[in-house]
């Protein structure tokens, strides 16, 4: 390649980019090789995922008890006034 080419590398995606400097055009791009897991990384993910969705669970389970207790002290007092 020429010195008015220049290789540009995505900090995001790897992703290899040959830009012409004089006409600013993209020449080629050349994604990055993905990076395979190894079998340990996917179960230490998972184990993650799974405790985040049960810390989450248990949240939404405590506010739907908040509700509830609300709603039945609403009631109640409706009933007595009513």
């Amino acid at each position: 390649m020429s010195d008015k080419v220049f290789e540009v590398v995505c900090p995001h995606c790897r992703t290899t980019l040959w830009v012409d400097g004089e006409g600013r055009k993209v020449l080629k791009a050349e994604k990055a090789a993905k990076k395979k897991e190894s079998l340990d990384d996917l179960l230490a993910k998972e184990k993650e995922k799974r405790a985040g969705m049960a810390s989450k669970f248990e949240v939404t389970a405590a506010l739907e008890q908040e509700k509830l207790k609300q709603a039945r002290e609403k009631f109640e007092k409706a009933l007595k006034n009513g």
